[in-house]
């Protein structure tokens, strides 16, 4: 159907109706970041199509990017943002963030890529910090009586490892590592969120998160609103919402399998075990933010 629409965005008027104004409308949701097995997360990779479908026709006014997620990788939040951001100044177009339940952490760095947020009083927003969590199993290794063999070349190659005492030069290296990330993260807000933040950097970028109607008196976001009503207020009642989905295969169409890449000869039980802990950890990190 979008393929469609596409074709007749592009006629010349009246070939293709009346010139009404059209929103293309983008889901960004979920855990972002490879995730493995049957499940993916939100990657450049998975997401660049339906991006580059947003941005053209002749008649659309803006794109909306609709954003539901409680973060995850660095990299990939800071690849797609970028990504919109070519692919506005390209094609000149407006950008418009929608933060549903949660934008934060990563998610938040993916609303920044637009050109005004927007979210429920009742979002959670924010979560501008970098975290990284683990156990450790040493006691308990004691006591059933299980004996750690390792062995490395390079004697920083098991750090952090969960099964291995703690050490604080490790500790270290990880600080400096999160330090660069969290900067990063930082330079990306400021840069979008230019002359609108209102609160002060230390309480901003502690990691913290807030609701939507906190988010907006801190300069967060730009407006408490749903997408329908907002672009209805900005490009008048005529406009046409129009959501851009990844086109699925057979095989993801029949099986309702996330992402790009399924292969379906996949050892079943494989994919079972590991799907089941991608699940276990995507709910736990939804879980940080109350849902």
């Amino acid at each position: 159907m979008d393929r469609f629409w596409n074709f007749l965005a592009g006629l010349p008027w009246p070939v293709g109706g009346d010139p009404k104004p059209v929103v293309t409308v983008v889901r960004l949701s979920g855990i972002i970041g490879g995730m493995g097995g049957l499940r993916r997360g939100l990657t450049l990779e998975g997401v660049e199509t339906v991006l580059e479908r947003a941005f053209k026709g002749r008649r659309t006014a803006a794109v909306a990017l609709v954003v539901n997620s409680p973060g995850g990788s660095p990299v990939q939040s800071a690849l797609i943002a970028r990504r919109i951001r070519a692919l506005a100044e390209e094609h000149e177009k407006p950008v418009h963030a929608f933060i549903e339940d949660v934008g934060a952490s990563g998610g938040y760095w993916l609303a920044c890529a637009g050109d005004d947020i927007h979210a429920g009083g009742s979002s959670v927003v924010g979560s501008i910090g970098v975290v990284a969590g683990g156990f450790g199993f040493t006691e308990l290794m004691k006591r059933i009586g299980v004996e750690r063999r390792l062995h490395t070349a390079g004697d920083k190659k098991a750090m952090l490892d969960p099964f291995s005492a703690q050490k604080a030069a490790d500790v270290k290296h990880l600080k400096l590592l999160q330090k660069d990330v969290h900067e990063e993260f930082i330079d990306a807000v400021r840069e979008r969120r230019q002359g609108r933040l209102k609160g002060e950097e230390g309480e901003l970028f502690s990691g913290a998160f807030w609701s939507g109607t906190q988010a907006l008196r801190l300069g967060l976001i730009d407006g408490i609103g749903d997408l329908r009503q907002t672009m209805i207020e900005r490009y008048g009642d005529d406009v046409r919402i129009r959501p851009v989905s990844a086109r699925k295969s057979f095989w993801r169409r029949r099986l309702r399998i996330q992402g790009s890449d399924f292969d379906p000869r996949i050892d079943f039980f494989d994919g079972l075990g590991r799907g089941l802990l991608n699940a276990i950890e995507e709910k736990l990190t939804w879980n940080r933010f109350g849902l």
